[in-house]
């Protein structure tokens, strides 16, 4: 057996190889191999200042983050890692794995004092801590920063109880220790390649303000804030004034205070930090980056080879001109928006839900009224417009970043209006040119529209979804480029509909289903290359929905055999993408993915996004009455036309391609559903994106009738294809 497996471990690394050298000349990518571990070169100290925010930070009140805010790079730091809020000594476990760990129970308290060990201290409790973090689904391996730098023949020293934690080797010890930044002799400084240095007054004020009958913290007032900022800006000062020249100084609010969550402060300054903003490769934003990179930036400044295990990205920085006033009020901005989104998205939903459900309950009790033709007439052509507003909401949803609405003094209100005006405006295109009288083009512009905004926002850097209603939050760190769940979602439907619609001019069978495969390729390539989407799930999803409907489009039958297939073609292009990515000097999660196939950890992976589709279905009963709907519904779009609702019936006449559209558009709600870890959240989107769109060409339908009964005008004739299926 044990030869077996030898012959195994060989055959995959043969083949391994033979990929890389297939594929290499085809990609423009970096190959990287191992190289021997070289010592630590030059200096960096790491200061955790858990809780400290930009807006914290003044040129009266905090004077030495002020100048070296204005030295170096700057950006706000997200500091989400297993819990919504992060407590200091979760900061330093996930700076001392590279990846997202914890500290269990999870009362939010000080640092425990550290046990003496000679010159240096052991973490309490480090064997629990350890196997406790492992076990976890981010298999965070605490301790990896400590054993990297003494791997390389360095030493650790560390000032305070936290930054034990944060620098403790795989034993859970430091090389040297000083219990507070008074207790630091001159020297201390340059003993050591890695200090850390835990400065927590402004915890410490959260702390002594204790707790109200519930359980949670009571507020800090201002005052007592701004003295603790104040505060920790004089130990800041103190560590700045001892270091010795050119040591790279790294300052971060590695935790939350109280129970809500902020974007909390980063700073960068030595050799390689430009005066700016810093960024990094796992944000892909200015101004922005995560506490998990902060490992990595450390082993970066240090020389020292980054391990696997860490996941984030290095800081790195572009020069600006700005002033150090106008980049801290640029970075507490960026907070006010992460929290101005965070207390409406939520209500987005239920919001645009319960308006569409009584626009269209009063337009059908006034349709009921067969006595007042001329209201017939208004009522659907008023239901037809509010039908494609909402259609249009989500893509106007994103637009409205476009307006700095999380300024006003009120921003909800701001916000609905710029939601609403951005939906009127797409509404009025859909309906300004010659094709406003046919019954399908309106609703393939507001497809088509929210095609090219989502499409334009990856190839522009994501700035339209981040923070956004639909999008993601730097609070929740799930992602910060390329597409999120909800805007795939958005995004493969809008691809869908614009395809099967755009389907129905060409008068050949071939040029309808070239005119599929032209609109695949592209949605493919923006959601799942990693430069742009980044999207694992969704090339599995629209692989096989895009092959559906370019067979249905033509009017051939789709058979187990051609999905199954396809299916495989489109888990084969993902894998591709993986492959080449890990090959990258920065894979991405596609190529940390193909990382893990290798070293058998994949598993896992597939397990974690499993379990959080999963949860996503809640209380089983409702589950099984779900699948239970998607069963009927698919029955209603599939079948002969006794069971279809008449509206449907109608839209189904005046777009023969519709069928195909919404079975697809279906289709790709499902699998996106089974693929993703947002599980249901995925269907919930292709339903608020495809139900009024598909009610708008309904709607228009009935309008024809009405015309061609002598209530109206005749209607222009519907260009048709062939019907579908």
């Amino acid at each position: 057996m044990a030869h077996r497996g030898t012959e195994l471990y060989i055959l995959r690394s043969v083949v391994v190889r033979a990929l890389i050298v297939l594929l290499a000349p085809a990609f423009p990518v970096l190959l990287t191999g191992s190289a021997a571990q070289a010592a630590p070169v030059g200096r960096t100290v790491v200061i955790g200042v858990p809780g400290m925010m930009w807006s914290d930070v003044s040129a009266a009140r905090t004077p030495a983050l002020w100048r070296l805010t204005g030295r170096g790079g700057a950006g706000g730091l997200t500091v989400r890692t297993t819990r919504p809020n992060t407590c200091p000594t979760d900061g330093w476990l996930t700076i001392s794995a590279g990846q997202r760990s914890r500290l269990e129970p999870g009362d939010c308290v000080l640092p425990a004092s550290p046990e003496a060990a000679g010159a240096g201290a052991v973490a309490p409790g480090w064997a629990a801590i350890k196997a406790d973090n492992a076990g976890t689904s981010y298999h965070a391996r605490a301790g990896l920063l400590g054993d990297a730098v003494h791997g390389a023949g360095g030493c650790t020293f560390a000032v305070g109880p936290g930054a034990v934690y944060g620098l403790a080797d795989g034993s859970g010890r430091v090389d040297r220790y000083a219990p507070s930044t008074d207790k630091v002799a001159p020297g201390d400084w340059a003993a050591c390649p890695l200090a850390a240095v835990e400065v927590d007054d402004l915890f410490r004020a959260y702390v002594a303000a204790g707790v109200n009958g519930k359980g949670e913290p009571n507020p800090v007032p201002d005052a007592g804030r701004a003295a603790a900022a104040a505060a920790a800006d004089r130990r800041v000062a103190q560590v700045l004034a001892g270091l010795p020249e050119g040591t790279t100084v790294l300052v971060a609010g590695i935790s939350d205070t109280g129970l809500k969550p902020h974007l909390r402060v980063a700073i960068a300054d030595g050799p390689g930090f430009a005066r700016g903003f810093v960024s990094s490769g796992a944000t892909r934003q200015r101004g922005m980056v995560t506490l998990t990179d902060l490992t990595a930036t450390v082993l970066h400044t240090l020389g020292i080879e980054q391990p696997e295990q860490a996941v984030g990205s290095v800081w790195s920085s572009k020069a600006s001109s700005w002033k150090i006033g106008r980049k801290v009020d640029a970075l507490v901005d960026e907070d006010v928006a992460a929290q101005a989104v965070r207390g409406v998205q939520g209500s987005f939903y239920w919001v645009l839900a319960v308006v569409q459900t009584v626009v269209y309950g009063v337009a059908w009790l006034l349709l009921r009224r067969r006595d007042a033709p001329g209201l017939r007439r208004r009522v659907l052509g008023t239901a037809r417009v509010a039908a494609l507003m909402a259609g249009a909401a989500p893509a106007a949803s994103f637009l409205a970043g476009l307006v700095p609405w999380w300024q006003a003094p009120r921003p909800t209100p701001v916000l609905v209006c710029a939601v609403a005006g951005f939906s009127g405006l797409l509404a009025a295109l859909a309906l300004a040119g010659p094709w406003r009288r046919s019954a399908t083009a309106p609703s393939l512009v507001v497809a088509g529209a929210t095609v090219l905004v989502l499409a334009a926002d990856v190839l522009t850097g994501s700035t339209l979804q981040l923070n956004s209603l639909m999008g993601y939050t730097a609070l929740v760190a799930g992602r910060f480029y390329g597409f999120g769940n909800q805007a795939f979602a958005l995004f493969a439907v809008a691809a869908v509909l614009t395809a099967a619609w755009l389907s129905a001019y060409p008068a050949k069978k071939w040029q309808a289903a070239g005119v599929v495969a032209a609109v695949g390729v592209f949605a493919v390539a923006v959601d799942g290359l990693p430069v742009w989407g980044a999207d694992f799930g969704g090339v599995l999803a629209m692989v096989p929905v895009f092959a559906m409907l370019g067979v249905l489009v033509t009017g051939r039958r789709v058979s187990p055999v051609k999905l199954g297939l396809s299916g495989l073609a489109g888990v084969a292009l993902v894998l591709a993408i993986s492959f080449v990515n890990a090959q990258s000097a920065n894979p991405t999660h596609l190529g940390r993915f193909w990382k893990d196939l290798e070293s058998g950890d994949a598993w896992g992976v597939v397990v974690r996004k499993f379990e959080s589709m999963i949860g996503s279905l809640g209380f089983w009963p409702v589950t099984l009455l779900l699948v239970a709907a998607l069963a009927g519904l698919y029955h209603v779009l599939a079948t002969p036309s006794r069971w279809r609702p008449a509206l449907l019936e109608r839209s189904y006449e005046a777009s023969p391609q519709l069928r195909a559209a919404l079975l697809c558009a279906l289709t790709v709600g499902v699998l996106g559903t089974l693929v993703n870890d947002s599980g249901v959240i995925i269907l919930s989107v292709a339903f608020i994106l495809a139900v009024p769109l598909t009610l708008a060409v309904g709607l228009r339908a009935l309008e024809a009738e009405e015309a061609s009964a002598g209530t109206a005008g005749p209607a222009p004739a519907e260009r048709r294809s062939a019907p579908a299926g």
